[in-house]
């Protein structure tokens, strides 16, 4: 992405704190895997967003009107030794000519300097829980310059949620996101239509889950998320991650994958048959959750509330269960009943952006919020007919179907940035085969 998008951004920001105020955002720490093993080390979401800055031991700092400078970013050092060993860095020169900070300066020297930028701004903008230990650190700057007070030193005098802002900010996504989720949607889609051309009887979940890998690391990309390959009754397992069991012919496989792209998330479900014919059972139960789906995407315009989607693919799915008989009475007392819930117990979608679950309030004053152009949000309904259910008709049990795409809010409706893996029965039967 160009660096005058993060430079916008962190305008944008700046112009709604105003001056007297201070942004304190650090990188997510590096984490242990095992030992002295660290897991591969991705950015704070917030703190990539404003900086586009992805190495760890890093920390932002915004002063709007300042005068020696606006955006600190706080680094590692140059260090040719730890460099061989770990991989090259940007420094205090390339953090000011390549990722446009106007100062920059150590990362061990923070303790040193922060408070006196503390000094003369009355707010504080930070995000407060997610890291305790850099909520202590922060507090502690705050209260050293406090301590000063009596030098004729104004310290900051309130604490003020930065998320409020930010998190409204990423919300919206900027022509530039929009380009980069399209593009993590495609690659997504691809992989997913791989699956159900190379699935097969006999082969294991995490075959299957190899495939999405090796396209994803062809376009530079990783797993947005531990990805979920069930087979079976696995499919009725909504986070099932382990993909070590054996697909078996007259099976369901739902998978739910999705690539990272520039630290930015697809999520797509698709549900197809193993041996590429839908049995009756499994096609009367995937007709119903894809007519969910249309009916929920079908609300997705600026206007609508966020939750219409959702009431749309309960009224479908309940409607869809009662046909089938696996409910009793009538749609109306169903749905006020909510007796649909052991079969659909999840909501139909989510914000999706640099994290898969994005950021941004789904209610505003206790009221759901209405969708607006630049939102993407997914559209996932499902049933789920778990081994563990009772009273249910023996020819359902094991079948479980969700199908996702990810969907983006436009000026004059919707456009389906995943619309690239097949999902109607006829096209992916007619992909796969018929095994």
């Amino acid at each position: 992405m160009e660096r005058s998008e993060f430079e916008r951004r962190r305008r944008e920001l700046m112009a709604m704190m105003g001056e007297g105020s201070i942004a304190v955002v650090p990188t997510a720490p590096e984490r242990t895997r095992n030992r002295d093993v660290l897991y591969p080390f991705r950015p704070d979401s917030d703190f990539y967003y404003l900086s586009g800055f992805a190495e760890p031991e890093a920390v932002l700092v915004l002063i709007p009107g300042r005068e020696h400078g606006e955006y600190i970013l706080f680094c590692r050092e140059r260090d040719p030794q730890r460099e061989q060993w770990d991989g090259l860095r940007a420094g205090q020169e390339g953090a000011v000519k390549r990722y446009g900070a106007d100062d920059s300066f150590p990362i061990d020297d923070i303790d040193d300097i922060l408070p006196g930028l503390m000094e003369g701004c009355e707010r504080v903008y930070y995000t407060m829980g997610v890291d305790l230990e850099f909520d202590h650190r922060v507090i502690g700057w705050v209260s050293h310059v406090r301590e000063r007070t009596r030098a004729g030193i104004r310290a900051p005098s309130e604490f003020v949620s930065l998320e409020h802002l930010l998190h409204e900010m990423r919300l919206i996504k900027s022509r530039a996101e929009v380009e980069v989720m399209r593009r993590a949607a495609q690659i997504s889609a691809a992989a997913h239509r791989r699956a159900m051309e190379v699935c097969r009887p006999g082969m294991m979940e995490y075959e299957i889950e190899a495939e999405f890998e090796a396209i994803y690391r062809r376009y530079n990309g990783r797993a947005a998320y531990p990805s979920i390959v069930g087979g079976g009754r696995n499919g009725c397992i909504l986070h099932y991650i382990e993909n070590d069991a054996r697909l078996e012919d007259g099976d369901l496989l739902l998978i739910d994958a999705g690539v990272e792209i520039e630290y930015y998330a697809s999520d797509i479900t698709r549900t197809f048959p193993v041996n590429g014919r839908f049995s009756p059972e499994q096609k009367a139960v995937y007709e119903i959750v894809l007519a969910a789906q249309e009916a929920a995407i079908a609300e997705v315009r600026p206007g609508r509330s966020w939750n219409a989607p959702h009431e749309a693919a309960v009224r479908v799915l309940t409607q869809g269960l009662l046909d089938l008989g696996l409910l009793k009475g009538s749609l109306d007392e169903a749905l006020e009943q909510e007796s649909y819930r052991p079969f659909y117990m999840h909501r139909t979608g989510h914000w999706l952006g640099m994290d898969v679950h994005d950021v941004g309030d789904y209610k505003i004053d206790s009221h759901w919020r209405e969708l607006e152009p630049g939102m993407v949000t997914t559209i996932e309904p499902g049933l789920y007919f778990s081994p563990m259910l009772e009273g249910v008709d023996e020819r359902f049990i094991g079948i479980g179907v969700r199908i996702e795409d990810d969907v983006l809010v436009t000026a004059s409706g919707h456009e389906i940035l995943s619309e690239g893996a097949p999902k109607a029965v006829d096209e992916i039967e007619a992909l796969m085969g018929g095994r």
